[in-house]
């Protein structure tokens, strides 16, 4: 996946959460704002600061942990069930 067109600068938030469940090493690196050679001498070397899979040739990362080192965290609606349908609280009377 290649990541959005921001003109050397890192990613929004909005386009963060964009991203689908695994991304390339260049797209973290961009969110994280490291340089290219940075970021896969890091994966390289196990230090990047989210868990990289090594995939053939290819680096990966969990957009997940990325979302939540960098604070961003997507959450679930809590009123939301497993078919994704909003549910209703009604109160008790007392």
């Amino acid at each position: 996946m290649a990541a959005p067109s921001s003109g050397g600068r890192g990613l929004t938030g909005e386009e963060l959460l964009a991203l689908p469940a695994v991304i390339d090493l260049d797209t973290a690196n961009k969110a994280l704002m490291i340089g290219r050679s940075t970021g896969y001498g890091l994966a390289r070397q196990g230090e990047y600061p989210v868990r990289v899979l090594r995939l053939g040739n290819a680096y990966r990362v969990p957009t997940a942990e990325l979302l939540k080192l960098l604070g961003l965290e997507k959450q679930a609606d809590v009123g939301d069930d497993v078919t994704g349908d909003r549910t209703e609280s009604h109160a008790l009377a007392a």
